[in-house]
This record gives structure tokens, C-alpha cells and sequence, in this order.
């Protein structure tokens, strides 16, 4: 088999991972993207083969040396969901191509509950996060270990907190230490 022919499949999934997330797109493409997209418009069956051979060696080389990072859907969705909540807008890059609901809505298994000196709850995910009460509502029955909570987006950079069957309360993503 061809080198060209085996680099087939992995050109056509980063044309087209690059190509739905383009009108996405708030950072300029990088040159061997351009470059390899390029490739598209040569008629000649010889040219345009060789024309996608550099520019997969091109992609490849930029890929090894950290110049380009390729990731997929799956890795770019766990990326999402471990920043969920923290203000990091450089990071808006992971969004292109997700559901809405996968960037308004986290659902989340709980490791530990707590209140604080303020009588505020503090709630730290299986995955790590902590997760502060910032309203002054009184939560009927804080979460369990094990149980499920639902944090949505919301208005001013605050998030809600859905616990069971209660009213949500306002919550904020905390780089804070794990509840106690």
C-alpha cells in the first residue's frame, strides 16, 4: 500500500474536523491547514497527490513539534467537561462542534458535601472540581456522596445548582481544595 493511500482516512478526519469547526473559528488557521485544504483545487491527479503528500508531512512534522494540536471530538468533550465552570476563554477552541447542551450543562456525580464558616455549601465532584454556594438559600438536604447533581449556566458568569428535586441554588466553580 502507498504512503498516499494510508494517509488518506487521516487527511479526510482533519480536513473535516477542521473544515465543520471553520465558521467556528476565531484564531486564524494555521499554514499547513491552509496549505493542505490548498491541495483541493489541483486538477491534475499527479500534482495534487504530491501536493497532499507534503502537506501531510507538513501536518505531521507541525503535529510532532507542538506547532499544530490535533485532538478529536471525544478528547475535546472530556477537556469541556473537566473545565466546566472556570473562566478560561482561551479554551474556546474545545467548543467548536459540541451540542449546546454539552457547554450549558454538566451533569456530575458527587464525592463530598460540605458548608462552610458561612453556613454555604461546598461540594466537590468525583472528578475533583469544587463547586461553592453563592446565594444565601437554604439547601433543605445537601447532596450525598455517590448522588447526582445538574449544574447549568447562568447569568453573570454563575452557574445553578439542581440538587434532586429542590430549588437550584447559585453556585460558582471554586480552584479551592476538595471539601473536607
Amino acid at each position: 500500500m502507498r504512503t498516499s493511500d494510508m494517509l488518506a482516512p487521516a487527511l479526510a478526519a482533519a480536513l473535516a474536523l477542521t473544515a465543520g469547526a471553520a465558521l467556528a473559528q476565531t484564531t486564524p488557521e494555521p499554514d499547513v491547514i491552509k496549505a493542505l485544504k490548498a491541495c483541493s483545487a489541483i486538477k491534475p491527479d499527479g500534482e495534487r497527490l504530491a501536493c497532499y503528500d507534503k502537506a501531510a508531512q507538513s501536518v505531521t512534522k507541525a503535529q510532532e513539534t507542538g506547532e499544530v494540536i490535533i485532538i478529536d471530538k471525544q478528547t475535546a468533550r472530556a477537556a469541556r467537561r473537566q473545565a466546566f465552570g472556570l473562566e478560561l476563554p482561551t479554551l474556546s477552541i474545545l467548543d467548536r462542534g459540541a451540542d449546546k447542551a454539552e457547554t450549558e450543562t454538566l451533569e456530575a456525580v458527587v464525592k463530598a458535601a460540605r458548608t462552610d464558616a458561612e453556613g454555604r455549601l461546598v461540594v466537590t465532584l468525583e472528578d475533583g472540581a469544587v463547586w461553592r454556594q453563592i446565594d444565601q438559600e437554604i439547601v433543605g438536604k445537601p447532596p450525598k456522596a455517590g448522588s447526582t447533581v445538574e449544574i447549568r449556566k447562568a447569568a453573570m458568569g454563575s452557574y445553578r445548582m439542581k440538587i434532586g428535586a429542590q430549588p437550584a441554588i447559585r453556585v460558582r466553580r471554586s480552584e479551592a481544595g476538595p471539601a473536607r
